[in-house]
């Protein structure tokens, strides 16, 4: 039976299991496990850092720049031990914000900004640490290019600190490190396709034997908070397959700061990472997003207390008065407490006041919220003096008095003095001195883009898309072609044409539809031979890394283009992000092109059958035998003039069908225009028009088929 197969159907099947053409290879980075390493001294167990994400700096929004000054005034009160930047420093955008470059101006405005800020915040430079994020290197086509604005006006670079992972050192009572990494792509493709972080194999090793260097070289036990631009759900994994969650986990690092969703999406996005270890042990850390500075002006900070992390967000659109951030107990909702997993709970408490006043005094109340939140305990706290600069307030209590099975039943609040007055209280926060968790429900948002893993995400997505249009161009031919000299295909034409319409009319007009859609066999093939080349050759031809920069070429699976140090080609760049490329075309435009195309020779079918009704009223029998075949090629001719039927079909199909169809294509035609126009914003106007497969394919399969399925006038 499979050699009496079309050979068009044979020659699908075999082009479709080839793998792409486009396969996978990167250049090797000499900086790809390069470290940098900085130690700084601290006073005490207690350190605090301030971190900072998405500045999004431009030309065009020039109070973005302008407002950080409230950030110098807030590092003088606060005094980190550290300043984080993580990522998206500049916009690199135009001010219609549809084409990406990298521009001077911006990166000249950050380091203004950036010594206004030391001489305002009083805080060492050296102390001061960014990283890139993906609008960073847009257009940069690769490190150290005149384009490379990073590595020229950036901190790190001004600092000789421009390796791809920043580790730091805290050193006091305890040690604690904070790991930077930068994960943007060696190859600056331009916006939109870049959108994800891509960590190599050998960067991944690098920052494994980075975590464990200071365990090895520590008598003292060590904190680890590790810092980067793009959150897990929008790394990718590297070319093994290996991903920085495992690493993570077996390193033991308390919490993954990052960037790049933005506020927008939620001020909340915290994720708990549980899974275990190659040796079996049961490992977490907490992976913390921090909103954006350019349209919220966000700031977080974040202190480690004894092994415990915990952190408090500001928003920076006036200046901070005075800032309340209980380093323990940790919020039981969203925050680690490592002491509590060695079994041992801490009689005391401890909180950081931040402020341009003087403190008078400070005392913390708990709050039992199985007794409708009454007082149970007023704890007044004390300045710690070690140090001038430490504005850290102590107390000790009974921590066996709060033991509960509940993680949320004991609340605690602070409330403070200062000098003029002013009572200042922190928000009301639940916690465990057993270390219980009790993780809030998150909005479904939340959990789509912070907790979904993206690049896997992204292949569902496609082939399902490309399984579904698959089986949209087989199936109906493979029908078309087993039944359509079958005997016990008419006797079930007979049967579904001879019983009530409402019983199975819904079966009969999915057949119908998929085998009129396809009889046209030129239309078919032209369906088949542009799905094949969409999975196998490029789709549109585009300037990728900057405007005046080589032509590359878009795959399904990413970017191909020559590389600056000879003629080798790399392939498969900017894979999973070509995705917000990919699926809105295979979506909106693709599936609904062949959709539309067999609905209108399914629809002409239909209206030869409305014309021999009319030839059927004039008496004209044999032409109506002519033309009436066309509903069902071999079955009988008394079956098609079923009157039944073909009133049926005329209350179905009148003359409104076609033009919902019509409309249907020009809305589909709109879209599709809509996407080239934003490609060609982004990648030239000039390559991506004259790039058939993408540009012209669908509006001309489109209005051919409209054209053939008109109907000739009698």
């Amino acid at each position: 039976m499979a050699s009496k197969l079309p050979l068009s159907l044979l020659a699908l099947l075999f082009l479709v299991s080839l793998p792409p053409l486009c396969s996978s290879w990167r250049p090797a980075d000499d900086d790809d496990a390069s470290v940098s390493r900085s130690v700084f001294p601290m006073d005490g167990d207690v350190a605090w850092v301030v971190q900072v994400s998405d500045l999004h700096i431009s030309a065009y929004s020039t109070e973005r720049a302008a407002d950080l000054a409230l950030l110098g005034t807030a590092l003088r009160a606060i005094r980190p031990h550290l300043l984080l930047v993580t990522g998206d420093i500049t916009d690199a955008k135009n001010q219609q914000r549809t084409t990406s470059r990298q521009d001077e101006y911006e990166w000249v405005t950050y380091k203004k900004t950036i010594d206004a800020i030391v001489r305002r915040g009083g805080i060492d430079k050296s102390r001061i640490f960014d990283i890139r994020g993906n609008h960073d290197t847009y257009g940069v086509p690769y490190r150290g290019v005149k384009l490379d604005f990073f590595s020229t006006y950036s901190i790190n670079s001004q600092l000789k600190r421009l390796s791809t992972i920043s580790s730091i050192l805290l050193q006091g009572d305890r040690r604690y490190q904070f790991l930077g990494i930068d994960d943007t792509m060696s190859v600056g493709i331009r916006f939109p396709a870049n959108l994800f972080g891509h960590p190599t194999d050998k960067r991944i090793e690098a920052v494994n034997s980075e975590l464990q260097y200071w365990t090895n070289h520590s008598n003292a036990p060590v904190t680890k908070v590790v810092f980067g631009h793009f959150p897990m759900s929008f790394t990718a994994s590297s070319e093994k397959g290996q991903r920085y969650e495992s690493v993570f986990a077996r390193q033991s690092i308390s919490a993954y700061l990052c960037g790049h969703l933005h506020a927008k999406v939620s001020k909340q996005l915290w994720r708990h990472h549980e899974m275990r270890t190659i040796e079996g042990h049961k490992s977490s850390f907490w992976e913390w997003e921090l909103g954006d500075w350019k349209d919220y002006r966000l700031m977080r900070i974040l202190a480690i207390d004894g092994g415990a992390v915990s952190f408090i967000d500001h928003t920076l659109k006036h200046a901070l008065k005075t800032s309340i951030l209980v380093t323990y107990p940790t919020d039981s909702r969203s925050m680690n407490m490592l002491e509590s997993e060695k079994g041992s709970m801490r009689n005391d408490i401890n909180v950081l006041v931040f402020s341009h006043q003087v403190i008078r005094n400070v005392s913390a109340r708990v709050f039992d919220s199985h007794s409708e939140f009454k007082i149970v305990e007023e704890i007044p706290l004390q300045l710690v003096a070690s140090s001038a600069h430490r504005p850290l307030f102590h107390a000790k209590w009974n921590a066996e008095n709060y033991r509960s099975p509940s993680p949320t039943r004991y609340w605690l609040q602070v409330f403070v003095l200062d000098s003029h007055g002013v009572k200042i209280s922190s928000e009301q926060r639940p916690f465990s001195v057993e270390g219980k968790m009790a993780i809030p429900t998150r909005p479904w948002l939340n959990y789509l883009v912070f907790e979904v893993q993206w690049e896997d995400m992204y292949q569902v997505l496609l082939w399902s898309n490309m399984g579904f249009t698959t089986v949209l161009l087989l199936t109906p031919k493979l029908l078309y072609h087993f039944v359509r000299r079958s005997s016990s295909y008419q006797r079930w034409a007979v049967s579904v044409l001879s019983s009530p319409i409402q019983l199975r009319k819904a079966y009969f007009w999915l057949i119908w539809f998929l085998i009129e859609g396809t009889r046209s066999k030129p239309f078919w093939l032209c369906l088949v031979i542009y799905v094949l080349w969409l999975i196998e050759m490029p789709w549109f031809w585009g300037c990728a890394t900057s405007e005046d920069g080589e032509i590359a070429q878009m795959y399904l699976f990413g970017w191909s283009m020559p590389f600056h140090d000879g003629g080798f080609t790399g392939n498969k760049l900017s894979n999973p992000d070509v995705l917000v490329i990919t699926l809105p075309f295979l979506y909106l435009v693709l599936v609904p092109v062949i959709v539309l195309i067999y609905g209108l020779f399914a629809e002409k079918a239909i209206a030869y059958l409305r014309r021999s009704r009319r030839i059927e009223y004039s008496a004209d029998s044999a032409n109506m035998h002519t033309e009436s075949a066309c509903l069902l090629p071999v079955a009988p001719r008394a079956l098609l003039m079923s009157d039944n039927m073909v009133s049926m079909m005329i209350q179905f199909c009148g003359s409104w069908t076609r033009r919902a169809l019509l409309l249907a294509c020009l809305i589909t035609a709109a879209i599709h225009l809509k996407l080239c126009s934003k490609l060609m914003s982004a990648y030239g106007m000039v390559p991506v028009a004259l790039s058939p497969p993408l540009t012209w394919m669908p509006l001309l399969l489109l209005g051919v088929a409209a054209y053939c399925t008109k109907l000739h006038a009698d």
